[in-house]
């Protein structure tokens, strides 16, 4: 099967699965506006005006890495399928506390088990692995680079955000939870 093939249907994949959750998991409660403070929004728009030009940048071979581009590209396709194994763990080990809105539920706790137990936002990690994953899938340093600088500055904010609204729900408890893990990459940020 041809990789470019197998690129198209796992983000067919991804993308399906990226809309049921934002239709499903899309939180109703009163303050979810306030406390998004417009993250969701900005996300999705970056995500896909990034995708969608490194992507083009990609198929028209503009930025091509030339040295072992098929490894690079099979590379491409681990990150990606390993960011969403990462991501979806993330979001089953939260269970009904995961949204896709900032939000704080009735009766939310601090999960400090699996992923959660290294790093605060592993589904958010995952995310920016399997977008680093899609740019090199393509076998293209400009692309990478076009889909996964933006993406990351949007998801440092949308986690500046989320982190506001824990410490306020949470106080010293998230603070201490924070002390004891990083944000994105274990033992490093």
């Amino acid at each position: 099967m041809n990789i470019m093939v197998i690129i198209i249907l796992i983000s067919l994949a991804w993308i399906i699965s990226e809309i049921a959750l934002a239709k499903i998991k899309h939180s109703k409660t009163e303050d979810s506006k306030g406390l998004d403070r417009s993250s969701l929004r900005l996300l999705w728009i970056t995500i896909i005006a990034c995708v969608f030009i490194g992507v083009f940048l990609g198929v028209q071979g503009i930025g091509l890495i030339k040295v072992k581009s098929h490894l690079i590209s099979i590379l491409g396709l681990v990150l990606v399928v390993s960011g969403l194994a990462i991501r979806w763990t993330a979001i089953l080990t939260l269970k009904r506390y995961f949204t896709v809105n900032v939000s704080i539920l009735s009766n939310h706790q601090i999960i400090d088990k699996g992923f959660y137990k290294y790093i605060r936002h592993p589904a958010y990690a995952g995310s920016l692995l399997s977008f680093l994953g899609l740019g090199l899938a393509f076998s293209n340093w400009i692309s990478t680079l076009v889909i996964s600088v933006p993406i990351c500055t949007a998801f440092i904010y949308r986690i500046k955000v989320e982190e506001e609204a824990l410490v306020k729900a949470f106080g010293s408890e998230y603070l201490h939870y924070s002390k004891k893990t990083k944000r994105l990459i274990p033992g490093i940020w």
